[in-house]
């Protein structure tokens, strides 16, 4: 009888660990470089028969499917409930939901996205029937593929591996023409080559090791290179509104906080306010800001508010400039067309003469944050939405006009999604604009997850992203991923942010993710071809 060896589950525990540990908080990326290996290792050397001993110990066999599937799948869990803990923290602060239901709802998310490792686990066993040596050879190529299932089925492509060497400039300008895909798949060769060292003879082992350490080391000394520094012509106000999550919205408070808002618009000195200090910027100093940003918070400002709509207008008319602010649209009303309100989470645009002249509505809403998801079946998880509402999705991605200025304008959750951030880009979006309220995180390491995730879209489509949010991170960020200027967490703020306007595309923005796609179609054909060859020669 053929069982799984103990040291395999060690293998699977220690790998789940180091994918913890190479995403903030905490930031061990170095670690990225040998993160999968031990999984990898643990697959193929998982089984030995109980008779058989070798002079080196007992010898061990890939995982049959049910055994890797079952070994990926709990390093695929324990990834998730380490770096996605947050989830539990939020569904019961802000979702209403007790210790319990909050418990399941994170022991149910983990369950069902780690099922990808699993799939991952089943694809390597599959391969490794044929040999080791091919389930080697395409376990990037696996790796890419499954990345791609999870952003475009289950919608949730939360730290994919590339995005670990965001801050890596040099190798992070792959992303520019494969994606982050591209990215996950160079730090999967050089995990494969770390994996292999424990494959092979002891003899051969030294040389391998030398060559997967030197590798390690190039690829990682090269984010030391510097990039070029970039000039930035224009000038944006980042508005850090620092609101709290509450239900008491009376007028009073309403009123004093829409007014410190346009207080500190308008006289940035009047708050605390940051500049770009950054020799990685070339920048003049503007007369004025070519544009001020309000960021998603859980205020309640209605777009069909006069009272909110004529602050805003005021503001624009009294800055001489175009502000976008997050707020809630509101499309149809019961009085006028006998149908509930549709409501969206939306930026809206208003011009310098306070016209309002342009909105984006979300169109990639958050399950049980903004919508419940087959609402019968999660009936108990209604109260998630009790602070946000129930939301409609938006239906376009193209730019705002900012008179000339086109905006690539998305919010919150959208930045993890590469191939749709991309679309507003291939629109003629020239900046990107991402507002985001990532107050509902807490201190959790959520935050600065989602600040390299967002800095990723940056670089896959060579823009300035202009980040605004409601607590932090506020700020600036180049098309190269650096971030020039920034703000404080938990500070009502102005940001004084440099950017500027670009036209150029990359081969990324005009092809989007058929680096991800070629992947899935060998995975595929590999998986079809090698395992009946495997079978024939026997």
């Amino acid at each position: 009888m053929r069982q799984i060896h103990p040291s395999a589950w060690l293998l699977v525990l220690l790998s789940a660990a180091l994918q913890i540990l190479i995403f903030p908080l905490p930031n061990l990326y170095p670690l990225s470089w040998g993160a999968v290996a031990p999984l990898l290792v643990a697959l193929l050397r998982a089984r030995t028969p109980e008779t058989l001993q070798l002079r080196e110990g007992v010898k061990l066999f890939p995982a049959r499917p049910p055994q890797a599937f079952l070994l990926a799948y709990v390093c695929g869990v324990l990834w998730y409930a380490g770096t996605c803990y947050w989830i539990y923290g939020t569904m019961q602060k802000y979702g209403g939901l007790n210790t319990p239901a909050g418990l399941a709802i994170l022991v149910l998310f983990c369950l069902y996205l780690g099922l990808y490792h699993g799939v991952f686990g089943v694809a390597i066993s599959l391969l490794a029937g044929a040999s080791n040596r091919g389930a080697l050879l395409f376990a990037p190529v696996v790796w890419v593929a499954v990345e791609l299932a999870r952003t475009r089925i289950s919608g949730f492509p939360w730290n994919l591996l590339g995005i670990t060497q965001v801050d890596n400039i040099p190798l992070a300008r792959i992303a520019t023409v494969t994606g982050v895909y591209g990215l996950s798949f160079e730090v999967m060769l050089v995990n494969v080559a770390f994996a292999t060292a424990f494959l092979i003879r002891r003899a051969k082992r030294k040389p391998l090791l030398l060559a997967w350490a030197g590798a390690a080391a190039v690829l990682q000394c090269a984010r030391w290179i510097p990039a070029p520094a970039l000039a930035a012509d224009k000038t944006a106000y980042l508005i850090q509104a620092n609101v709290p999550v509450t239900d008491n919205w009376a007028k009073p408070y309403f009123d004093s906080t829409l007014r410190e808002l346009t207080q500190i618009s308008l006289s940035p000195s009047s708050g605390l306010s940051v500049s770009a200090a950054n020799s990685n910027v070339l920048q003049a100093s503007p007369a004025r800001p070519d544009l001020i940003v309000w960021p998603e918070s859980p205020t309640p400002f209605l777009t069909n508010d006069p009272v909110f709509r004529g602050a805003l207008s005021d503001l624009a008319r009294g800055a001489d400039t175009w502000v976008l602010a997050g707020s809630i649209g509101i499309r149809g009303t019961a009085e006028n067309s006998g149908r509930p309100s549709e409501i969206y989470n939306s930026g809206a645009l208003v011009s310098p003469s306070g016209e309002w002249a342009a909105r984006y509505d979300k169109v990639h809403l958050v399950p049980f944050g903004e919508y419940v998801p087959f609402p019968r079946l999660f009936s108990f998880a209604s109260g998630l939405t009790k602070e946000v509402g129930e939301f409609s999705r938006g239906q376009s991605r193209q730019p705002l006009d900012a008179g000339g200025s086109k905006l690539g304008v998305f919010i919150c959750y959208e930045s993890i999604f590469p191939h749709e951030v991309r679309q507003s880009a291939a629109a003629g979006a020239q900046v990107f604009v991402n507002i985001s309220n990532d107050g509902w995180y807490g201190d959790s390491g959520a935050y600065a997850q989602h600040l390299k995730q967002a800095r990723m879209r940056a670089v896959e489509n060579a823009r300035w992203l202009l980040r605004d949010t409601n607590t932090g991170v506020t700020a600036s960020i180049d098309p190269y991923g650096r971030i020039v200027a920034r703000l404080p967490r938990k500070t009502r703020a102005t940001l004084v942010a440099p950017y500027a306007l670009s036209e150029e595309t990359t081969f990324y923005t005009r092809h989007g993710d058929w680096f991800a796609f070629l992947c899935a179609i060998i995975s595929m054909l590999a998986l079809l071809y090698l395992p009946f060859r495997a079978k024939a020669e026997r």
